[in-house]
């Protein structure tokens, strides 16, 4: 049963990716992160399937078990009061009757987007364009069923997973955008891509709201700033797993200082006030308690 709530917040987010103005998710793992996330004034939640892996001690590509993923979803949904999408990986089943059941429970939770993306563990082969589109089609038919629109950011892992030259790539990143859209998706995310040119391409040849990964870590290249992406006619960007990944360098590096040399500068310079916002700090105290 989806509540009028529910519903009302998913029309919310999806009126986020027409608007003019570029849609900003910094990706969180468990209900700390997401509300401090909030309390910065981020308008929405998005949530990185490997920080939750990570966070539970499991590896990415769907190792964690849909109860334990649910579980942290639902954590996350009933701390915060912004939209909440969710990475959904390749959907936690085997066929589509697997990922419907799987994708109904998650929405239960009170999610109001996810992120479904068209490889298996990042595998060369990606899953075949016709069935990928017949998995959209399918959740789209659930969400009408459900009486409200899921928002489905669709994604391709064309450049991450293909031996292709960068033309070959782009064309199929492009030709798959396109179907996923017409098959019911409502934006396409196409990554790892940081060149200003193929991302202008991807913005004109896909017939869809664009989202791109903002993420430092990611072959050599640097994404373009927030403010060249929205230029550039980008819809969405989401930082991934990397917020998390820096935070466990961050603890890395801590800890590395400290049995070494015995000293606490990096610990010191993390624990630096939180720029001036009412919102930030209270929840940094809540945090701290």
């Amino acid at each position: 049963m989806v509540s009028g709530i529910q519903k009302e917040k998913a029309e919310i987010f999806l009126k986020f990716h027409q608007d003019n103005e570029i849609l900003v998710l910094l990706n969180s793992w468990d209900i700390g992160s997401s509300k401090l996330i909030e309390a910065c004034g981020y308008k929405a939640i998005a949530t990185t399937s490997m920080g939750i892996a990570a966070s539970l001690g499991y590896p990415d590509c769907q190792i964690i078990t849909l109860t334990e993923m649910i579980e942290a979803i639902s954590g996350i949904t009933n701390a915060v009061k912004v939209p909440v999408t969710v990475d959904i990986e390749a959907g936690y089943g085997n066929n589509l009757k697997e990922i419907i059941d799987s994708v109904t429970k998650i929405i239960a939770t009170g999610i109001v987007g996810i992120n479904i993306e068209d490889s298996l563990d990042l595998n060369p082969e990606l899953i075949e364009e016709t069935e990928f589109c017949e998995r959209i089609s399918a959740i789209r038919a659930l969400s009408d069923s459900l009486g409200f629109h899921l928002v489905i950011n669709a994604r391709t892992d064309s450049f991450y997973t293909s031996s292709g030259s960068p033309h070959e790539k782009l064309t199929e990143s492009i030709r798959r955008g396109n179907k996923y859209r017409e098959a019911g998706a409502d934006c396409i995310f196409v990554q790892p891509v940081w060149e200003k040119e193929t991302i202008s391409t991807l913005v004109k040849e896909i017939n869809a709201p664009i989202n791109i990964l903002s993420n430092p870590t990611i072959g050599s290249g640097i994404t373009p700033s927030i403010s060249e992406l929205q230029d550039l006619g980008v819809s969405r960007v989401s930082l991934g797993s990397s917020l998390m990944k820096a935070t466990l360098a961050l603890i890395k590096r801590v800890a590395d200082e400290l049995s070494e040399r015995g000293t606490y500068n990096i610990l010191l310079d993390s624990l630096k006030p939180l720029p001036d916002s009412a919102m930030a700090y209270t929840m940094t105290t809540r945090l701290n308690k």
